[in-house]
């Protein structure tokens, strides 16, 4: 086989497996990145004290173009309480 051509073929194999390399990390990061994004949105949505069904028709409602829903009942009677 031509030297030029045993050249080639090695830089390809060793630049595949760069590239692998780099598409594993790039997937690892990603996932890093999307729980990191995802634990904020967690601590917004606590500090908030908004429980899970308020969030969930929060989001509905921006979904559908709407108006935030109206305040609770916790949240009114803890302005009460000030």
């Amino acid at each position: 086989m031509n030297a030029k051509i045993k050249k080639i073929n090695a830089e390809y194999e060793k630049n595949a497996a760069k590239i692998a390399e780099l598409q594993a990390r790039q997937k690892e990061l990603d996932k890093q990145r999307t729980e990191l994004e995802n634990l904020d949105i967690v601590g917004m949505v606590r500090n908030m004290g908004m429980t899970p069904e308020e969030l969930a028709a929060l989001i509905e409602a921006s979904k559908n173009g709407q108006m935030a829903p109206a305040m609770t009942e916790k949240e009114e009677t803890g302005d009460e309480e000030n």
